[in-house]
C-alpha cells in the first residue's frame, strides 16, 4: 500500500490545483525555503483527520485557505484529496484505490 497522489487546491500556499504523483519506493519533497514543503506535510495530516489549527501550523482553521497575494485574491475554499493505492491487497478494502477528500470553506 502506498500513496498514489495528493491533490491540493486553495490549501495554504497552493492557490492553483496542484497534483503530486507518487511512485512506489522512496519519495521525498525537496525545495528552497518558502517553497511549501511543510504545507505538503500539513495537507497530508489534514486529509488524514487532523482538525486542530495548531496541528496544521495555524491560529485558526481559516488559515488553511489561500490568503491571497498582491497579485492574486484570496480564495474562499481549500480542498485536499489523497489517493491511496492498495493493489497489493495489504489492507482489506472493496477497492484497490481509495480517495479521501478534505474541504474547508
Amino acid at each position: 500500500m502506498f500513496l498514489r497522489s495528493l491533490t491540493l487546491k486553495g490549501f495554504k500556499s497552493f492557490a492553483d490545483k496542484t497534483t503530486l504523483d507518487f511512485e512506489p519506493g522512496v519519495c521525498v519533497v525537496v525545495g528552497p525555503n518558502g517553497s511549501g514543503k511543510s504545507n505538503v506535510v500539513d495537507s497530508v495530516a489534514w486529509v488524514l483527520g487532523a482538525q486542530g489549527a495548531r496541528a496544521l501550523r495555524g491560529g485558526k482553521m481559516d488559515d488553511v485557505i489561500f490568503a491571497g497575494t498582491a497579485e492574486r485574491p484570496a480564495l474562499g475554499r481549500a480542498e485536499v484529496s489523497l489517493t491511496i493505492d492498495n493493489t497489493a491487497g495489504c489492507c482489506r478494502s472493496s477497492s484497490p484505490r481509495s480517495r479521501s477528500p478534505a474541504r474547508w470553506s
